[in-house]
């Protein structure tokens, strides 16, 4: 019912993850309505997005194309015997969003899951262990998100640097409960993951 044109770019809305085929039509309409310049704009983007941005070859976060390696590596204040380990490039931001984070980091590119096909083997785990002798770390922060996939990468981890390096400190991001919420509202892994991690006064 749709012009081709207009269908073609709800299509190509709809290929985008959490966008459904309602949402698209909206989207691609409001497109259609908008000042030409809006999705000039877009596709200019669009089109220089691989061109632009390429992975770090030693850390795997995202960097400028004429970079050589992430400046969060490369920074001389940055302390490289210090190493947070995440799944995704962009977990980097929100630890940064902090500023008290003074060390490196290192994507994995992933989680493990079988049901999804994705295996050790393709995440940047050797590329890992290699940093822990290439930069002399001392510790290694597991910063994997809170869920079955995350837990297991994280155990996955711990058991391949303990048996290279039994002398490395490995650390976990704390799990509990967010301030300001009620006991009553939390879940129960919320809950225990608090009282596992419960902390002296």
């Amino acid at each position: 019912m749709l012009p081709k044109a207009l269908e073609d770019v709800v299509e190509a809305l709809s290929m985008l993850p959490g966008v459904g085929p309602r949402t698209a039509e909206r989207y691609a309409y409001y497109l259609f309505r908008s000042n030409e310049k809006i999705s000039d704009n877009i596709a200019d983007a669009l089109r220089n997005l691989h061109k632009g941005v390429r992975f770090c070859p030693i850390t795997f976060a995202l960097i400028n194309a004429g970079e050589d390696v992430s400046c969060l590596y490369d920074d001389p204040k940055r302390d490289k015997t210090t190493v947070l380990v995440v799944e995704e490039p962009l977990d980097i931001y929100a630890i940064e969003q902090i500023k008290s984070y003074k060390g490196t980091y290192h994507v994995l590119g992933g989680a493990v899951s079988p049901i999804d096909g994705i295996t050790p083997d393709q995440l940047h785990i050797v590329e890992l262990v290699n940093r822990v002798e290439t930069d002399n770390v001392k510790e290694v922060i597991i910063a994997t998100n809170p869920s079955v996939e995350g837990e297991s990468t994280a155990l996955l981890l711990e058991k391949i640097l303990h048996e290279k390096y039994p002398n490395l400190k490995l650390t976990r991001l704390a799990r509990g409960l967010p301030l300001g919420v009620d006991l009553s509202y939390a879940d129960q892994i919320t809950i225990s993951a608090a009282l596992e991690n419960r902390t002296g006064l």
